[in-house]
């Protein structure tokens, strides 16, 4: 990465409101349902990347963001670029590892529930090339909302940036720790946990799934995770139960379960970075703790009714219009 000799706090435009670190990446996604990737003939491309998609999300209601990363020095990452603009997030921090190719992954859709995802991130992915050294802290520290992921945590240098980035960040602000757990990522993942602790230790807002929060906490009950959380040092704890709807819960006792919204689900993959985006959005506005987490779960349903992820991002409106109908169109 390069260096910057202005802050971002101090430069024009202020602080942003959503600074997120972690994944990026090409998704290829099949043009035909329903058919295994041997007999597959075309795919879309589109920008991908946990953190990258939570930052667009939250860009697509209007909230102004950013993504620290990094991509190959090669076409894809051109693209990524590229699509970040155009989806208006800033791309300042996004910067190339000579050697590395940007990442690619594949999946294949067969809806309702079965989205086998095939990454394509040897020798290793440039995201986890980020280098402490390399951070604009300040930037960190003043932004709104400051969102980092599990993976983050899989390999050095980028596990060192992650705990360095929350440390120096103090919770200033809101903090959220993606638990996003994906085991083939970790060449030891029994070492997750304590890793986990170190983050939430640093962090306001944990956000996961029930498979997510038993790697963080070792319990599989919702209820009994959420509350492990909080005890790890977290003020808000938000387990997204898939058919069983989302429930979170808050240091000063408040709890809430929203039902999921009904939606005929075409590609489940995404929904949970545009759930990421909206939680953003309604913290940012200081919204109650069940209006944030409804209009979140209508965002992340909206996704899912959709193919695509990060271009799938949906509008205030059209949240709104969720949430209002009780069910995505």
């Amino acid at each position: 990465m390069e260096e910057f000799e202005e802050s971002v706090a101090a430069a024009p435009g202020g602080p942003f409101d959503l600074i997120t670190m972690g994944r990026i990446g090409v998704d290829l996604y099949p043009l035909q349902m329903g058919v295994r990737l041997p007999q597959v003939t075309s795919f879309g491309k589109f920008l991908g990347g946990s953190a990258t998609n939570v930052a667009v999300a939250a860009a697509r209601l209007g909230r102004r963001t950013a993504v620290i990363t990094r991509t190959g020095d090669d076409p894809f990452g051109t693209y990524l670029h590229e699509a970040l603009r155009g989806f208006g997030v800033d791309d300042r921090w996004v910067t190339p590892v000579a050697g590395l190719p940007t990442p690619v992954t594949f999946c294949e859709v067969f809806p309702p529930d079965e989205f086998p995802l095939y990454f394509y991130r040897q020798p290793k992915a440039p995201d986890l090339e980020i280098d402490a050294h390399e951070l604009d802290l300040d930037a960190i520290r003043a932004a709104g909302v400051f969102w980092v992921t599990g993976t983050g945590l899989s390999e050095e240098p980028s596990r060192t940036a992650t705990i360095a980035s929350l440390a120096h960040r103090a919770k200033a602000g809101t903090t959220v720790f993606d638990l996003d757990w994906r085991p083939m990522f970790w060449t030891d993942p029994d070492s997750a946990r304590a890793l986990y602790a170190e983050a939430l230790r640093h962090a306001t807002v944990a956000v996961g799934n029930v498979d997510e929060v038993e790697i963080a906490t070792g319990e599989r009950d919702p209820h009994t995770a959420a509350r492990a959380l909080l005890d790890a040092g977290v003020e808000l704890a938000v387990v997204k139960q898939g058919p069983k709807g989302v429930l979170a819960m808050t240091s000063g006792g408040a709890s809430v379960q929203v039902p999921p919204l009904p939606v005929t689900v075409l590609n489940g993959l995404g929904a949970g970075d545009a759930f990421g985006g909206s939680l953003c959005h309604g913290l940012l506005g200081g919204w109650d703790l069940e209006r944030t987490v409804r209009y979140a779960n209508a965002a992340g349903a909206i996704v899912a009714s959709r193919l695509e992820c990060s271009s799938a991002m949906p509008t205030a409106d059209e949240i709104e219009g969720a949430v209002t109908a009780g069910a995505v169109p």
